[in-house]
Parts: C-alpha cells; structure tokens; sequence
C-alpha cells in the first residue's frame, strides 16, 4: 500500500507510524484509517521490527473522526442513515486499527505530541506504553457532540484510570493536561516536547535490545490475563515458558551473565 496521509519508517528495528494530517489535526479520514491499520499488520510481518511508535505530525495526536467530512469520506458521522444501513459503520472503519492492532503482539509505544480527542483519545489508549510531550491534551469529547466512545474508549479507559476517574472523563468531556494524565496513571512519561520522540525511541530501543520472543510473549499473557481466571492465567504462563525455554535466546541469556556481557538477542 502507498501510504499518503501517514508516514511510515522503520530504522534500529522500531517502526515509527506518524498521523500525517497536521492542517486537520490528524483526525482521521477512512484513508488514513486504511494505511493506519496496513502499517500496524506491516510491523507485525517484519521480523526486522521488535517495537512500534506512533505519533502525530504538527500540533496534534489525533483529533479523532474529522467532523467536517461529509458524504461518501465518512460511513461513522453522517445522521441522514438508518440503523440498518449504519450497522458496521464502525466495524468496517474506526474498529480497522484495534482490529489489528489484536494481533501486534510486539510493543506499541504511543507519544502524544499534542492533542488526543474523542476517538484519538480511545486510539492513544490502545498503546501499551503512552509518552506525553508537555503541550499534550487529552479529552474523552464524545459527550460534547452527543455521541458515546465508539472505540474502544468505554473498556480501555477504566483499565488504565479505574472506573470512577474513566465514569468523570467520559461523562464530562473535560480537557486535561500532561501532568494530570501523569497524575492519574494515564500516561508513564511526560517530557518536553522537543525531546518527544527521542524519549519514545530510546524506550523502544531499550526493549529492541532484549529478547523479542519473550517481550511479545509477556504482552500476549498480559493482555490475555484480564479475561481470564487464574489457573488459566497459570495454564497460559505454562505454554508461554514452554515456548521460550525452546529458543536460543533463552540459552544467550544466561551465557552472557556468565561470561560478564550483554547479551545478544537475535529472535530465534
């Protein structure tokens, strides 16, 4: 796919995908939702890639579903539909990105340059780990044009903030900042803004460096350890040990601690 509305670039093993719609704030248009998602499955077919950031260019994250499409650009905000003819507005549209994004089991790193609202909040939340630039702003605006989070936001947002603090974003629709995102839990890390994605990208080398097969199996059993009881969080923990204790990362590690080294990870 030709990407024209994001930026794909991958160099030291770390895909970077940036949002490029900067004169709309990067909210996102069904083209842009396309080559968001090819670029999230892109990553995860690359054995070269080990960790994923995804950013914004000009002033913004995302500003979420551009309001003023009109027409056939958007299938999610047009009114004049019936609810028959609206029944996968979001699945064959928005829900493209976390659709795939079910199957990057690799680290994606978000860093929030700016402004994330609405559904550009939800798809910041998507992140496994989230940067914020000082200037960032985050708002669950959906209240505020008479619509709920369409996705994702209603389940990721309580995960990450707990269900009282998620209820007053999303009931309010009130804007925050950097430090209070910090404050709550939200993001990890707030940097200045010219360090953003020098911040994000040392991150992500640091996890580049280490062994991708036990990364991306920690993530798989994090992920899926919020739907399910213990034992079969042991169960799961079981095969993932399995997995790892067959590879040669597995014998590297140890080796380099004998032999007073880094270790070298190839993936295999």
């Amino acid at each position: 796919m030709t990407y024209t509305e994001i930026e794909y670039d991958v160099s030291d093993r770390i895909a970077t995908i940036t949002l490029n719609r900067p004169e709309r704030m990067n909210a996102f248009s069904e083209q842009m939702l396309g080559e968001w998602a090819d670029a999230i499955r892109r990553s995860q077919d690359d054995d070269g890639v080990r960790a994923v950031i995804v950013t914004g260019a000009g002033r913004a994250f995302c500003a979420g579903a551009d309001l003023r499409a009109t027409g056939s650009e958007d299938r999610v905000l047009l009114a004049d539909l019936s609810a028959g003819q609206r029944r996968n507005s979001l699945r064959l549209s928005v829900h493209r990105v976390p659709q795939a994004l079910q199957y990057l089991d690799k680290p994606y790193i978000g860093a929030a340059n700016g402004a994330a609202v609405g559904a550009g909040m939800d798809m910041f939340s998507m992140t496994d780990i989230r940067f914020a630039s000082d200037v960032a702003r985050f708002g669950m605006s959906y209240v505020n044009v008479g619509l709920v989070p369409g996705d994702g936001g209603a389940w990721l947002l309580p995960r990450l903030v707990g269900l009282q603090k998620a209820l007053e974003l999303m009931w309010t629709g009130d804007l925050f900042n950097a430090e209070e995102a910090l404050r709550i839990g939200y993001v990890m890390k707030v940097v200045p803004h010219d360090t953003l994605l020098e911040e994000a990208r040392a991150y992500a080398m640091r996890l580049a460096d280490g062994p991708p097969i036990a990364i991306q199996m920690m993530k798989r059993l994090v992920y899926r350890a919020t739907d399910q009881n213990f034992m079969e969080a042991l169960e799961a923990a079981q095969a993932a040990f399995t997995i790892v204790q067959s590879t040669e990362d597995y014998k590297e590690g140890p080796l380099a601690f004998r032999e007073k080294r880094k270790p070298v990870f190839k993936g295999i």
